[in-house]
């Protein structure tokens, strides 16, 4: 077991070395600039190497995809009862407002947020990747609540959105030169704001 544990940490490092590499490449010279090579040789590490953790250059730009859609699907599969799926989700999505602060200055315009902003390319990717989060909430809701599937669908949707907002905010912001400690002060509250209308809207009326 300590050695399976050993194994998976020193994958997740590589993972990290890989992902952070290529951000501040993103960055430097922006989406398309850059190689997948080029991420090779920053990160040390071979060019299949980056490939065995990212099967395509677009899952560099996307990188904590299915890590944020798997926490949503968990949080709202395992949700108390008469807890809502926004009400599950608030703290995990507040926390990635915060995380905001704690990207480092170089990396951070290499960051989705503000590529999506710039690169028609990697703005189709923002919104596939929200139209993918939407999908699998809804499917976390059919499973955990008795709604039809187009209700299902549509809470999807409003979730997702509220993860789209703050990539969205955080590019546009970027782009008007603001801080990422301002960006991330001025955006909780209104993501705080759009979670509290969606946990209201989800609340079963009572008869």
């Amino acid at each position: 077991m300590p050695e399976i544990g050993l194994r998976e940490r020193k994958k997740a490092r590589t993972h990290r070395v890989i992902a952070d590499a290529a951000a501040r490449l993103f960055a430097e010279h922006g989406y398309e600039q850059v190689a997948v090579s080029d991420v090779a040789r920053e990160a040390e590490v071979s060019e299949q190497t980056v490939y065995n953790y990212f099967p395509t250059k677009e899952h560099l730009a996307t990188d904590y995809d299915q890590e944020v859609q798997d926490e949503l699907c968990r949080l709202i599969r395992t949700r108390a009862p008469g807890t809502t799926p926004a009400a599950a989700i608030r703290e995990f999505a507040l926390d990635v407002v915060e995380g905001i602060r704690r990207v480092p200055a170089e990396q951070w315009r290499g960051e989705l947020g503000y590529l999506a902003a710039i690169s028609p390319t990697v703005h189709r990717l923002a919104l596939e990747m929200s139209d993918r989060q939407a999908n699998a909430i809804a499917s976390a809701i059919s499973e955990t609540a008795e709604v039809p599937p187009e209700i299902a669908k549509l809470q999807g949707i409003a979730l997702a959105s509220v993860f789209q907002i703050i990539i969205s905010e955080a590019g546009r912001r970027t782009r008007k030169n603001q801080s990422q400690r301002r960006i991330a002060d001025e955006l909780r509250p209104a993501i705080e704001a759009i979670i509290d209308e969606l946990d209201r809207w989800l609340t079963p009326a009572t008869k």
